[in-house]
């Protein structure tokens, strides 16, 4: 059998995470089923976050749900034990989903495969809420219910016979969609009161405009936002009032080490008309989008920079000329048949 990859890659394998927009909480559990976990895995993992926050964890090898962040220390053992419970429960249920996919596909002896679900619910900064569930298979996206219809929508040709299967009880879908609108929500609501301002606070992002050259002669300018919290961020570039989507690129917001997210988005643009680009940047800290050009460096900023560098052409001037005398009265110690000496010079040797 094969050994997967690690458990934190797995987990953002499956269900592409959803896209919360700003002055929105999520509560959102990632559960991990491997058929063979090999050497430093689980068998089963299962991790709850709120917004980007994990807050706890259940995994076969302990076989305990336990607490993640130091907000969930107040609550007591019942709460654990019925987490615990839970949890051993979609053990079982998710570890017989494995089995039969591969049964049914013909991978009993093809290695290690995995099962991944994803779901959760949302509370909107204007108080609607929505919700989400998921399912993959081997890292990839198999399964998705439709909230409204309540049916399960396949992503692959290899997902129709998990389809047809889940759809034949539809108590499942049901079942689903009764925890998403209902306890989610007020556990959700529970868990941002426990957290306080670790999970409520808002750090507005610093962001400042670099300017550099391209191979082919254009002008890159990159908008940089650093320091910010919570994750969920919007950066674009304009031209006037037209967005230049199209024309952005985008890296995926990072953590910065200290509790804070850090990104960036580039442009190309021709030289010297950096001028006439703006970033803009919303952010639930903001009450405002802010905008951002590249500024060229003041004269003020210059004049250092001149002073040193007239400085710096001085200075190596003197030491040329000091060198070069030197080169002059050795060549002449030598033309007399003098060596040099380090305690006279050569005219003193002569004198």
């Amino acid at each position: 059998a094969t050994q997967g990859p690690p458990v934190q890659v797995l987990l953002g394998l499956c269900c592409e995470t959803q896209s919360v927009s700003a002055g929105t909480h999520t509560l959102h559990y990632h559960y991990l089923a491997l058929s063979e976990p090999g050497p430093g895995l689980p068998r089963f993992l299962a991790v709850g976050y709120v917004d980007d926050q994990p807050f706890i964890r259940y995994d076969s090898s302990t076989g305990r749900a336990k607490p993640q962040a130091p907000w969930m220390a107040p609550e007591d053992a019942q709460y654990w034990e019925t987490e615990t419970l839970k949890q051993r429960t979609w053990e079982k249920v998710q570890q017989v989903e494995v089995w039969s996919l591969m049964d049914h596909h013909n991978q009993s002896g093809a290695g290690a495969h995995s099962a991944q679900r994803m779901f959760g619910c949302k509370i909107h900064e204007d108080g609607s809420s929505s919700s989400f569930w998921q399912f993959g298979f081997d890292g990839q996206d198999h399964l998705s219910l439709d909230l409204e219809t309540l049916s399960w929508v396949s992503a692959e040709p290899m997902a129709v016979w998990t389809k047809h299967w889940w759809e034949m009880e539809r108590c499942y879908a049901e079942y689903d969609k009764a925890y998403l609108e209902g306890p989610c929500l007020n556990s959700l609501r529970q868990y941002l009161e426990l957290g306080g301002q670790s999970l409520t606070r808002r750090d507005p992002p610093s962001v400042h405009v670099t300017r550099n050259m391209a191979a082919g002669g254009e002008v890159i300018l990159r908008c940089w936002a650093l320091g910010f919290y919570p994750r969920d961020i919007l950066l674009s570039w304009w031209l006037g009032d037209e967005e230049l989507t199209l024309e952005t690129e985008h890296v995926e917001t990072r953590p910065s080490g200290d509790g804070t997210y850090q990104t960036w988005v580039a442009v190309w643009v021709p030289t010297g008309e950096e001028a006439r680009y703006t970033c803009h940047v919303q952010h639930p800290s903001l009450n405002h989008t802010l905008t951002v050009a590249w500024e060229w460096p003041s004269h003020g900023k210059f004049i250092p920079m001149v002073i040193s560098a007239v400085l710096a052409t001085v200075m190596l001037a003197g030491v040329v000329m000091i060198l070069t005398k030197k080169c002059l009265q050795g060549r002449w110690g030598r033309n007399e048949g003098v060596g040099p000496s380090w305690n006279s010079s050569p005219v003193e040797k002569n004198a």
